[in-house]
């Protein structure tokens, strides 16, 4: 995100980098993950897994703060974050 100023106390805080872990054949392709990722990380991809549904791949991966919403979102818990704690 492209700040128009730079805020005075931005050495104050520290920006979480999460990294994105897929069970892939866990996955039914719902795309809930990637409808509603706030920092558009997510996209479905071709990839397919053993049961035909498309998985979704991280486009963006620089991106992702951590939030871990596309986690709660996951009916089949095969998305999962890693990272993001603070210093």
């Amino acid at each position: 995100m492209k700040l128009w100023r730079t805020p005075l106390d931005l050495d104050k805080f520290h920006i979480p980098h999460g990294e994105i872990h897929l069970i892939k054949n866990r996955c039914k392709g719902c795309e809930l993950c990637v409808r509603y990722c706030p920092r558009d990380v997510l996209r479905i991809s071709n990839v397919m897994n053993e049961k035909g549904y498309h998985l979704p791949e991280a486009i963006n991966p620089d991106r992702c703060v951590a939030c871990r919403l596309c986690e709660l979102l996951c009916p089949e818990f095969c998305i999962y974050i890693t990272g993001g704690e603070q210093p």
